[in-house]
């Protein structure tokens, strides 16, 4: 169910407006500034009884440490569609209306005091999560773990479905003019395959499975070859996410997953394209699906004390996991949050022309039809990949 309406904010049960309580997230002694901009800001909004609604939302002057970006891309995550469908991930809960959207690039319009590094006109890549910055995490380099992160997209702060978005200048990244926007937006999804590879190290000539054919398991797949993974195989239910997958690594070897055979009959019919002895057998497989039944087979591919690292998100319980066998073989089951500093090593990989981001663009929706392009990759019928979002208005500095 859609609303299309752009009508009045909508109040909680305080009185306070969405935009009451936006203004004091942005600055607690409510004294932040909203700008007279030269075009509309639209946005898509998730509300709280899982509904979608257009609405013009305020354009705030960005305070000391901040910028105010034109985003020009943004990808449509799975997390976007979940959130709008069911209203929560896990302890994540929609318990108001807030714009979603959270892989993005754009261009810097204006920035606040204390800046440097950044001026009007500068092309960057938005890292989504902002964390305190002063919890032990944060001081130990783990700000991904941080528990007081600040997420744009996840209620309640604001994501980049909308032309004009503050942001902390210090969780932006420059781009170099060789990477363009639609590839900036995907640096997100990258950045999350990157932690995954580095928290389960692959060397030149290691057996590799990716469990699932979505943006993330391709982005895996394609990441695994360029780390130098070999034999690399990916499985799916999808035969052509499959055939897709086998387009953008020819190297790769696909499995269609038989959902008549169980999850260990699966994990064992991979094992055999990989040979007949212990050693040759898959060391790492990245689970990206956050399926149990995927996650239960990807136990029974991993060789004996290899890795099996979850970077899919899925239920908050699992109960069918084959904890015996995990033991008995020694396998490491690893997961990982999100991500921390990869932008640069994605930036990289793009403009070396290590890994092509862009075939995994889909379909593309002007920011107007933000709504139609989620609409359309909720369904798995409609054979997307990954849909962006895009303004093409011309930037406007003010």
């Amino acid at each position: 169910m859609c609303s299309l309406a752009a009508s009045q904010p909508p109040t909680n049960d305080s009185g306070a407006t969405v935009d009451d309580l936006e203004v004091k997230l942005k600055n607690p002694s409510g004294n932040a500034q909203i700008l007279e901009a030269p075009l509309p800001n639209p946005s898509l909004q998730v509300t709280a009884d899982h509904n979608l609604k257009r609405v013009d939302a305020p354009v705030y002057a960005p305070q000391a440490g901040e910028v105010l970006l034109h985003i020009k891309a943004t990808g449509i995550c799975g997390s976007d569609v979940h959130f709008w469908k069911t209203g929560c991930i896990g302890s994540l809960v929609f318990e108001g209306d807030c714009i979603i959207g959270h892989e993005a690039a754009g261009v810097v319009i204006r920035v606040g005091q204390g800046i440097e590094g950044l001026k009007p006109g500068d092309r960057v890549a938005v890292e989504p999560g902002v964390p305190c910055g002063h919890c032990f995490l944060c001081k130990d380099g783990r700000y991904n773990l941080c528990e007081d992160v600040q997420f744009s997209g996840v209620y309640p702060y604001a994501g980049t479905l909308q032309r004009y978005k503050v942001h902390p200048a210090k969780w932006l990244h420059k781009l170099p003019d060789s990477v363009s926007f639609a590839e900036g937006a995907l640096l997100e999804p990258l950045s999350v395959v990157l932690h995954g590879i580095n928290s389960a190290p692959i060397t030149l000539g290691t057996p590799v499975v990716v469990c699932g054919a979505g943006p993330i398991g391709l982005l895996a797949l394609a990441a695994a070859r360029a780390s130098g993974a070999h034999p690399l195989v990916i499985t799916d239910i999808e035969p052509k996410r499959l055939a897709f997958a086998k387009e953008l690594v020819p190297a790769a070897v696909t499995y269609q997953v038989d959902m008549a055979k169980s999850s260990e009959e699966n994990g064992k019919a991979v094992r055999q394209l990989f040979g007949e002895t212990e050693y040759v057998q898959p060391r790492v497989v990245f689970e990206c699906t956050g399926i149990e039944s995927s996650v239960c087979s990807a136990a029974y591919m991993v060789r004996r004390g290899g890795v099996l690292m979850v970077v899919g998100v899925g239920r908050s319980i699992m109960n069918n996991l084959p904890f015996m066998h995990l033991s008995l073989a020694e396998i490491q089951l690893r997961f990982i949050n999100r991500y921390k500093d990869t932008w640069p090593a994605g930036i990289a990989c793009i403009e070396g022309g290590l890994i092509d981001v862009k075939k995994l663009v889909s379909h593309v929706f002007p920011l107007e039809q933000a709504l139609e392009g989620l609409t359309l990759s909720s369904d798995p019928k409609n054979g997307c990949i990954k849909v962006q979002i895009v303004d093409e208005k011309e930037t406007i500095y003010f």
